[in-house]
């Protein structure tokens, strides 16, 4: 059975990647997750940034239930997805400090892909924000991913690390969709230049044409949603980011 068949008859694994950390990756996964529930998706949004696991602070929330209690098979995913109600969303939440993903036996990476695969059953979009790193795990995670979206911002480190997670991904999932993010955006223009760069690299280098899914507006008040432990659509759902976030939903949608 192929992937699309897959995803038709399941919901669908959007892996949230970047290779380096600081670009907004685990914002833009919590502002996703809730903007596809917001266009009527049953979303699920799972930590798998293990050693730093964080959604659950930007959230504010202290679980008690979490991904360790699955991998253990105390919980199935259901079991242990805490219900962010104000945001129309679950939330598998991870346990920062319990060592990275890196540092995952073979058998725990296979029970978090078999959970997040039954995941699929249940919810119709699974976002899966990955952890930085170029390492085994992670390219497995991505390599099982519907779609992959790569978070870059302008920072020439960033633009690096989000093509080499698009070589490696083409090279362990040829048949896997991926996009580009840009975020933190001085403007609309400064974005598109930073995504033609990688575009022009993957289709020069790699022989791959990689679509814009979007670009998101540098907005000052992302940090205050932020320090404040609500998600930007919950807090401003008008501000320029959020505007951002929702066209990119519709777009996925």
């Amino acid at each position: 059975m192929t992937q699309d068949s897959r995803a038709s008859q399941n919901g669908r694994m959007i892996v949230v990647a970047s290779g380096k950390g600081g670009v907004g990756k685990t914002w833009f996964s919590i502002s996703l997750a809730q903007a596809l529930a917001r266009h009527g998706r049953r979303v699920l949004l799972a930590d798998a940034d293990l050693g730093l696991a964080n959604i659950d602070v930007q959230l504010g929330i202290q679980p008690k239930r979490d991904l360790a209690a699955v991998l253990s098979g105390k919980m199935t995913v259901p079991e242990a997805a805490i219900p962010i109600v104000d945001a129309g969303f679950e939330v598998l939440a991870g346990r920062s400090g319990s060592g990275a993903l890196a540092s995952l036996s073979p058998a725990a990476l296979d029970a978090f892909l078999q959970a997040l695969e039954s995941a699929r059953r249940q919810w119709q979009d699974v976002v899966v924000d990955l952890g930085a790193g170029l390492d085994a795990p992670q390219r497995r995670i991505s390599a099982a991913a519907d779609l992959l979206l790569v978070v870059a911002t302008e920072e020439p480190t960033s633009m690096t690390d989000a093509y080499a997670v698009l070589k490696l991904h083409g090279m362990d999932n040829p048949k896997s969709t991926s996009r580009i993010i840009v975020n933190m955006a001085d403007d609309r223009a400064s974005g598109h230049r930073t995504y033609e760069a990688l575009r022009r690299a993957a289709a020069t280098f790699l022989k791959r044409e990689v679509p814009l899914a979007g670009i998101i507006r540098r907005d000052g008040r992302v940090r205050e949603a932020i320090r404040h432990q609500k998600p930007l659509l919950t807090r401003d759902p008008s501000s320029m980011a959020a505007t951002d976030i929702e066209a990119i939903a519709q777009g996925l949608v």
